[in-house]
């Protein structure tokens, strides 16, 4: 019911104007045909003060002054101070503090009290006492500035609702929007390091099998099986990663959801690494300082990827034919450093502008690492990442 009165009220807001105008009219202006000197006079103060209402939105301060004149006027002639005929300087107090600051709005409030109180006692003939006369019209005309102050703090209190729920919402979506990028950053990533390394172990492993074909035929097969197999490891890799891009209940995804999930790749998996090299033409060792422990999920992860990039780096770009990896084991780190001598021809500049090594220090940094990159003194590149075993 309240809500469709309010309803009401926003569509036809004048006519709804008019209406208590009219009522605070119709009430105030009865009042005035008890004591005093006559109904005629009364009536007119009674239209002036209800008039001035009229503008009490645009001139808060000035329909105020006019009301209270007509109000401390009715009690200097005797007419008893009812709060009926208190009505029109009760809303315009009410109107004026809401949108002044609440200091002014007190201010105004006691200087009305003083002007009305004053002009009855010193002015006023009428049978009502000196009490009935003060504290009465100061508690009836200090009501409006209360319930204005009471109106005022939930507004503020709404709008600081509004205000908090609105950045919230912002907060929310930025958030939202931040975390699709990572998530963005880090598939491209993972694409990145499976294609770049599949597809560039496959073009060495098939380079070197056609050069092989007749003059070693025995091993440009066995370089063909296994180039079958990293086609078909990167097959795997490449249907696991864009997997994380369907939902759970995508009516197109696999039958069986399990299916195409398999453990994250490891340091564990750092033999096969090396064999697939292997046969590219790359010849890779493995060094281990320091006793070898767990590493977690996602340190593992970085570790082997970073590894496997850097070699991929090794054998599309310099010329070198071997490459080291060592791992370094402490109490609560694991360094590792993939390095190549740059081959008998000297190595070309650092990929500073590729995706290569810039992925690998954001893996890195992602895990709470740092890496470095660069030329060896005595030729050739290395790539060492400092990584915590755990995150």
């Amino acid at each position: 019911m309240l809500t469709s009165w309010r309803r009401y009220a926003d569509r036809h807001a004048r006519l709804v104007e008019a209406a208590f105008l009219l009522l605070v009219y119709a009430a105030t202006s009865r009042q005035y045909d008890r004591g005093g000197p006559g109904w005629a006079p009364g009536l007119l103060i009674a239209t002036a003060a209800c008039l001035a209402l009229l503008w009490r939105r645009g001139h808060p301060r000035a329909v105020v002054a006019v009301t209270a004149v007509c109000a401390g006027l009715s009690g200097g002639l005797g007419y008893e101070l009812t709060p009926l005929i208190l009505l029109p300087v009760i809303v315009a107090l009410y109107e004026l503090t809401v949108r002044v600051p609440l200091r002014t709005a007190r201010t105004w409030c006691l200087a009305v009290i003083a002007l009305v109180v004053l002009s009855a006692l010193l002015f006023g003939r009428n049978e009502q006492s000196w009490t009935d006369k003060t504290i009465p019209t100061a508690f009836w005309l200090m009501m409006p500035v209360m319930q204005g102050s009471a109106v005022r703090a939930r507004r503020a209190h709404l709008s600081a609702v509004r205000a908090r729920a609105e950045h919230a919402e912002r907060t929310r979506e930025a958030e939202a929007r931040h975390r699709v990028a990572e998530e963005r950053v880090r598939i491209a990533r993972e694409l990145h390091d499976v294609v770049a390394h599949h597809m560039a172990l496959a073009n060495a492993q098939a380079g070197t099998a056609a050069h092989l074909t007749r003059s070693h035929p025995e091993q440009a097969e066995k370089i063909l099986l296994d180039l079958t197999g990293t086609t078909a490891a990167a097959l795997r890799e490449l249907e696991a990663t864009v997997g994380l891009l369907r939902r759970p209940d995508d009516p197109d995804g696999p039958d069986d959801p399990d299916a195409s999930l398999e453990p994250a790749p490891g340091l564990g998996r750092l033999p096969e690494l090396v064999s697939a090299f292997g046969s590219a033409g790359l010849r890779v060792t493995v060094s281990v300082d320091g006793e070898e422990r767990q590493l977690s999920p996602g340190v593992d992860l970085t570790a082997f990827r970073i590894v496997q990039e850097a070699l991929t780096n090794v054998a599309k770009h310099a010329a070198a034919r071997t490459a080291r990896v060592h791992l370094a084991y402490t109490l609560d780190r694991v360094t590792v450093t993939v390095s190549d001598d740059g081959g008998a021809a000297p190595s070309p500049p650092a990929p500073g502008g590729g995706f290569g090594l810039i992925g690998m220090r954001e893996r890195a940094r992602s895990v709470g690492g740092r890496l470095q990159a660069g030329h060896r003194p005595g030729g050739g590149f290395a790539v060492t990442a400092e990584l915590p075993l755990h995150t």
